[in-house]
């Protein structure tokens, strides 16, 4: 026995849509949890600070989180494909030493590039080669490698900071038109993940492998070349990171350069913005709007002159409100 169900009459959905309110429609838009809090934060800000909505100030904003937005637009893309990378910041530490190492020696700025790039890719490249052959958790290989790599950015600095002098200045300090070099970097790396993902079989091909490994397997896709694939990305990414904040500090030191925190604060970028942790989703837009965020944050942490003790936590109160925002946001999206 069938059961026929009534046709809705002609014009019921539209009135439907018509139906709903502003705040309803404000909802429905992507992010709109991301952008309220970061409309609440720069409001709140501004009222607070004649300076913070200067070109100047701006401009300085998205200048200080670029080395973030580089690490972050290859961590979307890796997890993205339900990978997870903790060792980038440990990558920059290591490559930003290594090149300032053969820079202080007198070796040439292009050579110093070539090796810091070739060194990140490779650190990539043995971190997507354990996860995929070992099956350990990518989270416990990382983690593991992080810490290493703390460890040797120590061993080439010797406890000492490397000074490189003027060398690689230009992309740490100068601008073109008012707009600095590292911004530029940053937004092109950003600019072309998003494509990768929106416009490729290689971004297509991610979102199915972190949807679900197995059936992307059996669709034909070469999941092992194309998870080396993302972590040599990650690794080389990490290795221009590295270059840009050793250009931008003029040397690299113990503990100042990379690390856990800058990962941490990379991580917590990419899941603000709405990728997620599991695979299978991810927005580079959602992922610029959380380093934005951050960067707005500390930026209004340093002008209303808090202590920087509170950037940690801040940071921390961000991303949890930011997330319940976001999963909310999703929960109401996916009722019919």
């Amino acid at each position: 026995m069938s059961v026929k169900t009534r046709p809705e009459a002609p014009g019921a959905t539209d009135r439907q849509a018509d139906s709903r309110g502003p705040l309803d429609v404000l909802r429905g838009l992507p992010h709109a949890g991301l952008l309220a809090v970061l409309a609440l934060v720069v409001v709140l800000t501004a009222v607070q600070s004649d300076t913070f909505a200067t070109d100047r100030n701006l401009v300085n904003i998205l200048s200080q989180v670029s080395v973030n937005a580089v690490l972050a637009a290859g961590l979307t893309l890796l997890m993205t494909a339900g990978g997870m990378d903790f060792s980038m910041g440990g990558n920059v530490a290591v490559t930003a030493a290594v090149a300032a190492k053969l820079l202080a020696d007198g070796h040439a700025t292009p050579g110093a590039v070539a090796v810091a790039l070739l060194l990140g890719t490779g650190i990539g490249l043995v971190n997507g080669l354990m996860v995929t052959f070992t099956r350990v958790a990518p989270f416990v290989v990382t983690l593991a490698s992080a810490t290493l790599l703390d460890g040797v950015a120590l061993l080439v600095q010797d406890g000492n900071t490397i000074s490189i002098g003027t060398r690689m200045f230009a992309l740490g300090n100068d601008k073109v038109l008012g707009i600095p070099y590292l911004l530029i970097v940053a937004v092109l790396v950003l600019l072309a993940t998003g494509l990768v993902l929106r416009f490729t079989v290689f971004g297509r091909d991610a979102f199915a492998i972190g949807g679900n490994e197995h059936v992307a397997r059996l669709t034909g896709i070469n999941v092992t070349a194309r998870k080396l694939t993302l972590y040599g990305l990650t690794g080389t990414l990490s290795g221009l990171a590295g270059l840009m904040l050793l250009s931008r500090l003029g040397s690299s030191s113990p503990g100042g350069t990379g690390g856990l925190s800058l990962q941490l604060a990379v991580v917590a970028a990419v899941v603000i913005g709405g990728t997620s942790l599991a695979g299978g989703h991810g927005t580079v837009v959602g992922t610029a709007l959380g380093l934005v965020l951050l960067g707005v944050v500390a930026n209004a942490l340093n002008l209303l002159d808090f202590s920087s003790n509170y950037q940690p936590v801040s940071v921390g109160a961000v991303l949890l409100v930011a997330a319940i925002a976001n999963e909310a946001h999703k929960a109401r999206a996916a009722r019919p």
